[in-house]
């Protein structure tokens, strides 16, 4: 464990991390200043009546305030590698999900991205107004197999529209180290959609661990990885998807991990 309480692998897995009082401290006021912007920005949302131009432009300068008071406050920045794998067109970007940063963090590294999402999210009075603004697409996950036909429909409208369909291939966050649980909905996408599937690596879960309040300083990496063609088979795509993500994250998070301890 490292002075500041950041969080170190065991030597059979993750080890959970311990907030100091100085990281709860930090941690806490970093959200009282986010729910604070967010009751300030309740009477901006007039703006999501412009065009949706407007309104992520607006959402590119509030989530990079965003992220310029978690560095300046909890001292946890990121960096970003591996641009040149990102295709100029329509692709779809599928990243590994440890914590919220990546939702945040992924809609000002990216052109112009649209999240696959619970439709939950978009009943959130703002933040969840903004992203229904932003035409991410929200999945009613109770629908069962509708659920998909919708998600690739509205998957499709978005590359017709050259923008970067986002998904996390696992559905919900992991801990860091755990076993992969890959869903087929990543498969079916890329099968449907017939354009380059870009990896994502990360370590977010070091310093931003799931389920848990505390944010711990340090340097989160976010990866992106060799694109993977077209036309594979559904078998193949899902191999080398999971591949890829599962190598590098887990030397990331060691790395990370190294680093901090």
């Amino acid at each position: 464990m490292a002075a500041d309480g950041a969080p170190t692998p065991s030597a059979t897995g993750w080890k959970p991390p311990r907030a100091t009082p100085l990281v709860v401290l930090r941690s806490l006021l970093l959200l009282v200043l986010v729910i604070a912007s967010l009751t300030l920005l309740l009477p901006a949302c007039v703006f999501m009546i412009l065009p949706r131009a407007v309104t992520r432009i607006a959402v590119r300068v509030i989530v990079r305030g965003w992220l310029g008071l978690l560095r300046l406050i909890v001292g946890l920045g990121y960096e970003v590698r591996g641009l040149e794998h990102l295709p100029d067109g329509a692709c779809l970007i599928a990243a590994k999900h440890q914590s919220a940063f990546e939702t945040l963090a992924l809609q000002v590294i990216l052109k112009d991205p649209a999240f696959v999402l619970k439709r939950e999210l978009t009943w959130i009075p703002v933040a969840g107004w903004g992203m229904w603004r932003l035409g991410h697409i929200a999945i009613n996950r109770a629908a069962g197999a509708s659920a998909l036909m919708d998600l690739i429909r509205q998957a499709k409208q978005r590359v017709a529209e050259g923008r970067q369909v986002v998904i996390f291939p696992e559905g919900t966050r992991s801990t860091p180290l755990s076993a992969p649980t890959y869903r087929p909905g990543v498969a079916a996408l890329y099968r449907s959609l017939q354009v380059p599937c870009v990896p994502v690596a990360l370590n977010s879960g070091v310093f931003w661990p799931r389920n848990s309040a505390w944010k711990f300083p340090g340097r989160i990496t976010i990866e992106f990885l060799p694109t993977i063609p077209a036309g594979l088979s559904s078998g193949q795509f899902m191999e080398q998807l999971e591949q890829q993500v599962e190598t590098r994250t887990d030397a990331l998070v060691r790395s990370a991990s190294g680093a901090a301890s």
